[in-house]
C-alpha cells in the first residue's frame, strides 16, 4: 500500500472519531504518557501543537507545567524547511495560527536541539517497529536526524493508527517508544 492511501484511510478513521471521544481518549494517551519515566526525566520537551484530528496535547502541556518542566513547540521555516523549538508558556498569548492553519509558538528565540530530553512527535500511522507515517513533508524526520538530538522521541496516537506496516522512504526516522490511549510500546535502537 501506498503512502498516500494509507495516509487517506488514517484521515478517514481519524475524521469519523466524535470530538468528544477524541478529548477523552486524548487525555487518556497524556496521561499515560506522563506516567513513563522517560516523561519523569525529562526536564525540556517539545509538544506539537495538535490540529482538529489528532490527539490533543494541551492537558500534557499543561501538565508539565505544573510539573515544571520546560515546554517547547516547534516553529516552522518553510523556506528553509525546519522545525525551530521555541518555548512557550502558555497556549493562548504565546502561540499564534501560522502557514496552513497550524499552531505555532508566536516568537521565542530557539532552544538548542540537544537541550531537548523529550520530543512529542505527531503522526497519521505507526508500526510495531517504531516507524512513523507524517503528513509529507519530512519536518520531523530531519527535526529527529539532528545529529545533537540525544532526547526520546515519543509518539503519541491513539489505538486506531497502529497499522501492520509503514511503507519506508530512504530519508523516514523511526521514534524511540509509541504511547496510545491503550498501552505503551519501546522500541529499543
Amino acid at each position: 500500500m501506498s503512502k498516500k492511501v494509507l495516509r487517506q484511510q488514517v484521515r478517514d478513521i481519524l475524521a469519523a472519531i466524535p470530538p468528544e471521544q477524541l478529548q477523552h481518549r486524548s487525555a487518556l494517551a497524556c496521561q499515560l504518557l506522563c506516567e513513563q519515566e522517560e516523561y519523569r526525566r525529562a526536564q525540556t520537551l517539545m509538544i506539537f501543537l495538535s490540529t482538529t484530528h489528532e490527539v490533543d496535547t494541551q492537558q500534557l502541556a499543561q501538565r508539565a507545567w505544573a510539573d515544571g518542566k520546560t515546554v517547547l513547540a516547534p516553529r516552522v521555516t518553510w523556506d528553509q524547511r525546519r522545525m525551530l523549538p521555541i518555548e512557550i508558556q502558555s497556549l493562548g498569548s504565546d502561540v499564534e495560527e501560522g502557514y496552513m492553519g497550524i499552531r505555532e509558538p508566536a516568537e521565542g528565540m530557539p532552544v538548542p536541539v540537544s537541550e531537548l530530553d523529550l520530543v512529542v512527535v505527531p503522526g497519521l500511522a505507526f508500526d510495531e517497529q517504531g516507524n512513523r507515517l507524517g503528513r509529507g513533508r519530512g519536518f520531523y524526520d530531519r527535526f529527529l536526524a539532528h545529529p545533537d538530538f540525544r532526547g526520546t522521541a515519543c509518539a503519541l496516537a491513539l489505538e486506531e493508527q497502529i497499522v501492520s506496516t509503514i511503507p519506508l522512504g530512504p530519508g523516514d526516522v523511526a521514534v524511540d517508544m509509541l504511547v496510545t490511549d491503550v498501552r505503551v510500546r519501546r522500541f529499543p535502537r
